[in-house]
């Protein structure tokens, strides 16, 4: 099969992920499981080949000197995350799909709360997961809310740029790594001196990037961004972790004064087919304020169960309303829910 083949069955099987590696077989995943396209195990050679013969000699060159590469691809009208990179010394392939179109509020079940965090003036918003939970789609749908409802700047930043925005009351500009700009923490900077409402960082990887989004936090800009954490409280142990010991006690200070929320998500299976979100929300009060402060992160999980009342939920809580709105099956809910005292352990 041509490797744009493998593409077009992503597109018509709305798969949300392609993996094509030398010696395996090419797999989708559709609705959370996956997929086998063929019997057969795929030829380096042919992969090579159509690798080569889709995406350019610029990108080849790129992919040959760094052995990974990251970027944006667009077939028969759909967008793709593209990945290349080598597995036991062959080439391997993975795309997610991107949808066209900015999925609606309502089409990604945001509640109340997470609309009223996208009109904050300033602070940290960061939502979190594991790979594959909707984190970049979250997020693009709380920059179209900025978009549709308020005059601001928004500047993203991203690796590679995924949807394409339309400007609607702000003005938009997206930087994309390796494009416009070198590095997340550079980018951040320099976007300081660009006059910016809002920034959208696509992931903070390290410490430089961290360490900057706090700076744009705390000098008046709405920041949002990702991290690979599965719980508000380890969000921000893993921020505080990410910065030598000897700092620990200013990291938790700024952290405390500009985190405004966290959101944490995970994609179940839906009774019936197809996927559902669940969500934990974290909103920094003033009693997880001084939890951080305190260095105290293993206390927050007691706060976020007693604080309904502001739109805070744990993620065993949203499993339980889907679970009691027979969205999802017992043994789903029993499979995702969290052994809080290994969570409470943890920290």
């Amino acid at each position: 099969m041509d490797i744009k083949e493998y593409f077009s069955k992503t597109i018509e099987k709305k798969a949300s992920d392609l993996h094509l590696a030398a010696g395996s077989i090419p797999t989708l995943r559709v609705s959370g499981d996956l997929v086998k396209l063929e019997n057969s195990p795929l030829a380096e050679k042919d992969l090579k080949k159509g690798i080569e013969e889709l995406f350019g000699q610029k990108i080849i060159e790129e992919f040959k000197s760094r052995k990974d590469v990251d970027f944006g691809y667009d077939f028969e009208n759909v967008r793709f995350r593209i990945n290349l990179h080598y597995q036991e010394g062959s080439v391997g392939l993975s795309a997610r799909t991107i949808p066209t179109a900015i999925p609606d509020p309502s089409e990604l079940a945001f509640n109340e709360t997470i609309y009223r965090l996208t009109h904050l003036k300033d602070g940290l918003l960061i939502v979190t997961g594991p790979s594959g939970s909707g984190k970049s789609t979250t997020l693009a749908a709380m920059i179209n809310i900025v978009n549709r409802e308020r005059r601001s700047h928004i500047i993203t930043i991203e690796d590679p740029i995924e949807f394409m925005f339309k400007e609607e009351q702000s003005i938009i500009e997206q930087r994309e790594l390796g494009v416009d700009t070198d590095s997340f923490a550079s980018a951040l900077k320099f976007a300081l001196r660009q006059d910016p409402n809002v920034i959208m960082v696509g992931e903070m990887r390290d410490s430089d990037t961290i360490s900057s989004a706090l700076t744009a936090a705390e000098t008046g800009h709405l920041v949002m961004s990702t991290l690979h954490t599965t719980s508000a409280p380890e969000t921000v142990q893993r921020i505080v972790n990410a910065f030598p010991s000897h700092i620990h006690a200013e990291i938790v200070g700024i952290l405390a004064s500009c985190l405004r929320g966290v959101i944490s998500q995970q994609l179940l299976p839906k009774a019936g087919g197809g996927q559902i979100v669940a969500r934990e929300i974290l909103i920094n009060n003033q009693a997880i304020a001084n939890l951080i402060r305190n260095n105290q992160i293993s206390q927050i999980y007691s706060v976020i169960e007693t604080g309904q009342k502001e739109g805070m939920i744990t993620m065993n809580k949203a499993i339980d309303n889907l679970l009691r709105g027979g969205l999802i099956t017992e043994e789903t809910a029993r499979n995702r829910k969290r052994d809080l005292a290994t969570l409470s352990s943890y920290y």
